[in-house]
């Protein structure tokens, strides 16, 4: 199944409330949760449709093939106060057979992170492409009309929230290095933009990467996770320039040719999109990053920004403003041809990104008089708030753990 296409039938899935194994019950809070948190996680995707519990009360013994059910998921769990064991099993209901059976044990704190990879593994059974349901997403957050904005993480369905900063001043820019385990941020509560790295597995230390005079910007990491492209403005001109991971200048790629912000890095690392406004307003161009050829590849649009290219494919996802409204747009870089508008609502639609499997596109939407995290497939179907956090949500980006 492609998961990005537009005539595909969403797969009908029922996920009847797990039962309790040592009373021989369900129904009971636990066991609706347990259920519930899988049937949301897989419904994220964006190709499974959830057939409701109440249509057969939560049961496992209704009649699947009546219910219109493509597969169905049979659950059950064994507790204690501080543990959990689960047993999950994939049915396809049309040819009655049990395709994928898992089992998982652990802290009761861990249930969901059990539920996300059980998820994960129908996923990748049914698509072939790797799940979402164990990965992160990160943004900037400003609360209660406050000024100062801080870099929070969170899963997929919004049920764990961390903050990773404590700058209590502004932070922009937020981006994983490929592995999703350490996040590069830029900071302004030393009254420089500095860039910053913290090591996602603790939560007691950050480290500055660059710190030059003046800007310190917009990392785009490479594939490898060992080079970047970061906005420095330390010469005079904001320019882009080649880091390592350590921070160390490698290379400069632009030079005084107007503002150049935002690169992002093809799959193969042999090319970059970036945003000047050499030409007067911002657009999109395309270097080759051995010979330095660069050729702008935007025309429709007053202002292009914000490009993020696809995981594995020759399309690159951008914010352009259209008739005064910014809309998501998709487009082939290496093809001089129109682009493909994504969102035509008019509420201000920016700072797009792909997810890790390269079939979602994560962005910050205006919703009503604040900016939320909102999420659709790569061909604009399935839009939607994935969050309902208090305050302003900008600069999403999601983690590659692959």
């Amino acid at each position: 199944m492609e998961i990005g296409s537009t005539d595909v039938r969403k797969i009908n899935f029922a996920i009847p409330w797990f039962i309790n194994r040592q009373a021989n019950t369900n129904g009971d809070k636990l066991s609706r949760n347990l259920a519930d948190t899988l049937a949301k996680s897989l419904k994220f995707h964006g190709v499974i449709n959830i057939i409701p519990t109440a249509d057969y009360n939560g049961s496992q013994d209704a009649e699947w093939n009546k219910l219109g059910a493509d597969f169905t998921v049979l659950g059950v769990y064994e507790a204690t106060q501080n543990s959990i064991k689960l047993e999950m099993r994939l049915f396809d209901v049309a040819n009655n057979r049990m395709i994928l059976g898992k089992s998982y044990s652990g802290k009761m704190k861990q249930q969901k992170e059990m539920l996300f990879r059980f998820c994960d593994s129908v996923i990748k059974d049914l698509t072939g492409s790797e799940g979402l349901a164990d990965t992160q997403i990160a943004f900037v957050s400003q609360l209660n009309g406050k000024k100062r904005k801080e870099v929070y993480i969170t899963d997929i369905l919004g049920r764990e929230l961390r903050q990773v900063t404590r700058h209590k001043n502004l932070v922009v820019s937020p981006r994983f290095v490929p592995g999703g385990k350490f996040l590069t941020y830029t900071s302004y509560h030393t009254g420089n933009q500095n860039l910053y790295i913290t090591d996602l597995r603790q939560n007691k230390t950050t480290q500055v990467l660059s710190r030059r005079r003046g800007m310190n910007l917009a990392p785009g990491w490479f594939p490898n996770g060992q080079k970047m492209t970061l906005t420095l403005s330390h010469k005079g001109n904001p320019d882009l320039f080649i880091l390592n991971k350590r921070g160390q200048v490698v290379e400069q790629l632009t030079k005084n040719a107007g503002i150049n912000v935002s690169g992002t890095i093809s799959p193969d690392g042999k090319k970059i999109v970036f945003v000047s406004d050499r030409f007067g307003t911002p657009q999109l161009f395309l270097m080759d990053l051995k010979t330095k050829r660069t050729q702008r590849i935007t025309f429709t649009g007053s202002e292009n920004a914000e490009p993020s290219w696809h995981p594995t494919e020759n399309l690159i996802v951008y914010s352009s403003l259209r008739n005064g409204v910014y809309q998501i747009c998709l487009k082939d870089p290496n093809n001089p041809g129109e682009s493909q508008q994504l969102t035509t609502d008019l509420s201000h639609h920016e700072s797009p990104a792909w997810s890790p499997d390269g079939n979602q596109i994560i962005f910050s939407k205006q919703d009503g008089r604040e900016n939320k995290i909102y999420a659709m497939m790569k061909n604009g179907s399935y839009q939607r708030k994935l969050f309902a956090f208090q305050g302003i949500q900008t600069y999403p980006r999601w983690a590659n753990n692959y």
